[in-house]
């Protein structure tokens, strides 16, 4: 193996989390190389064209570098170019494009397999996410061209019909902004309100925009089947059947879990299937491998966000400082 490949430190996954342990990994004196199978911070990236987040700026802040946005919130495209001028100012080893295949344990140290290279580590920070893998309607048609689990603009739906699954932040995004670029928007929501966790200042506008009739909404509703040409609604009225050009099934995310299994960590059986993992330490059952971010919460993605778990960077790091001395 090449002697460059050798590190104390791999960091899997190149988002805000990711680089932040790479910072602080950095600051202690550790070697370190952060692998990302994406572009740079891919989910932000992958985020809606037009997103604005609902953290302020400075909880999105990592490696002390002040985030400075237009307005107390910041867009999708503000925080691509922060993090990349972080990446640039601590000069992040951080290789893109490269995806983890395999992990073993030789003589004590881990021995990571890529796509591309090879990598003799002692330690492993797990940092991936949640936002690679869509949960699934399981339901005839979703395999259709027509079904997306990501929106990213609206302009490519103007003058189609287009149906949005969810009641939550991305699935009333999608609804408000191809509305407003001229489709026809038709919500299916299996409870019987918007969600709360609704952005503030947005929550009212999809009310109104409901309570108007520019929207029509199914709440206690679900789809039950989709077609080329149209979609089959399961309602407290029974079987609707509707024209539909698109469906923007906006049904969340969950993290790799059969990733997280093949490097011997385990997963609760409940419903949450959360990670194990010391939360003092950040390390799981396997020793000298440490899970960072949001993957920590398993199906619960809404426990930890960058605001909140930039933090782990620390605890991490500094409990490799107390192992090695």
């Amino acid at each position: 193996m090449k002697l460059e490949n050798i590190y104390d430190i791999l960091i899997i996954g190149g988002g805000p989390i990711g680089m932040a342990c790479g910072i602080e990994a950095q600051n202690a004196g550790l070697s370190y190389v952060i692998v990302e199978k994406g572009c740079m911070v891919n989910s932000l990236y992958n985020y809606p064209a037009n997103m604005t987040f609902f953290s302020t700026s400075d909880k999105l802040e990592i490696g002390g570098v002040p985030f400075v946005s237009n307005n107390i919130k910041p867009t999708r495209s503000e925080a691509l170019e922060y993090y990349r001028r972080v990446a640039c100012k601590f000069n992040l080893n951080l290789n893109l494009f490269e995806l983890v295949e395999s992990v073993n344990k030789d003589s004590g140290k881990y021995i990571v397999h890529t796509n591309k290279s090879d990598y003799q580590v002692k330690y492993i920070i797990v940092s991936t996410g949640f936002y690679d893998i869509p949960n699934k309607l399981n339901i005839p048609g979703e395999d259709l061209p027509k079904v997306r689990h990501y929106y990213k603009d609206p302009h490519y739906y103007a003058k189609q019909k287009v149906l949005v699954i969810g009641s939550n932040n991305s699935s009333v995004d999608a609804a408000l902004e191809t509305f407003r670029k001229g489709a026809e928007v038709c919500m299916v929501i299996r409870e019987s309100e918007i969600g709360e966790r609704v952005k503030y200042w947005v929550r009212p506008d999809i009310i109104n925009r409901i309570k108007e009739g520019s929207i029509k909404v199914y709440f206690n509703s679900s789809l039950s089947a989709i077609s080329e040409h149209e979609v089959e609604i399961s309602s407290h009225e029974g079987k609707i059947t509707i024209v539909n050009d698109f469906v923007l099934a906006m049904t969340g995310y969950k993290p790799d879990f059969s990733f997280l299994k093949k490097l011997g960590i385990k997963i609760s059986t409940d419903k949450q299937q959360r990670p194990e993992h010391d939360p003092v330490t950040m390390e799981t059952n396997m020793k000298g491998i440490y899970l960072a971010g949001v993957v920590c919460g398993g199906m619960d993605t809404h426990i930890w966000f960058i605001e909140n778990s930039r933090v782990h960077a620390e605890r991490i790091i500094e409990n490799i400082k107390l192992i090695d001395g």
